[in-house]
């Protein structure tokens, strides 16, 4: 399946217009189900990719479906605590990654040492 955003990329939520930085990809909705129909009111296909965000201006994640994002070009800044872990400069709204990642998963904050 072809994914239509990429991790680093920054993106913008159509919906709740809030921007944030793409750091894990799922091809099909792997939460349960439960959540989905707490959650995602807009009842988004879960047979498409969902992405991980880390959210401006706030330390939570997100979960998202692919058809509520849009690309990001202002190359403005991702303000949250874990981006300086994670990823480096913003280059035409992608993120560069850091080390601290083990193929397309980044490593558990417990598991990154200081160098």
């Amino acid at each position: 399946m072809r994914m239509k955003f990429k991790i680093g990329q920054v993106i913008h939520h159509k919906l709740f217009n809030y921007r944030g930085v793409i750091y894990g990809v799922d091809e099909v909705f792997k939460g349960t189900d439960e959540w989905y129909d707490f959650v995602a009111k807009s009842k988004p296909p879960k047979d498409k990719p969902w992405y991980h965000v880390l959210v401006h201006n706030k330390e939570h994640m997100t979960y998202v479906a692919e058809r509520n994002l849009q690309p990001d070009y202002t190359n403005k800044i991702i303000n949250h605590p874990m981006v300086p872990a994670y990823f480096t400069e913003i280059t035409d709204g992608i993120y560069q990654r850091t080390l601290n990642w083990a193929g397309d998963n980044p490593i558990p904050f417990d598991n990154i040492g200081i160098a």
